[in-house]
């Protein structure tokens, strides 16, 4: 499955459109990643534990995208688009949203 945030895969023919898809996924902090990045953000340098987090969490969204592409026919999801929110009481949690819309294209 191709994916990509441009919308027309150079070289290759959109020959359907399948519609808009979405991959979504929320993940809480939790108290050990917070003293993690606390500690972080006192000495310097990056937080491994929300890094690790983050990319977990796309991952995730990612295969949800792929999943409901691939149950619709497509070879392709074009004109991807990541969005990031925190959301509940003090912020501890984050929502990891990923949408394009999902294509077969020619050759792929």
């Amino acid at each position: 499955m191709l994916l990509t945030t441009t919308p027309n895969i150079e070289g290759h023919k959109i020959l359907e459109y399948k519609g808009i898809v979405l991959g979504e996924t929320v993940i809480g902090a939790n108290a050990w990643k917070d003293l993690k990045a606390s500690l972080t953000n006192f000495f310097g340098g990056r937080s491994g534990a929300y890094e690790e987090a983050f990319v977990n969490a796309r991952n995730e969204a990612e295969a949800e995208l792929i999943d409901t592409a691939k149950k619709l026919g497509a070879n392709a999801v074009i004109g991807i688009d990541y969005d990031y929110e925190t959301l509940g009481e003090g912020n501890a949690m984050m929502m990891v949203s990923i949408s394009g819309t999902a294509v077969v294209a020619e050759g792929l």
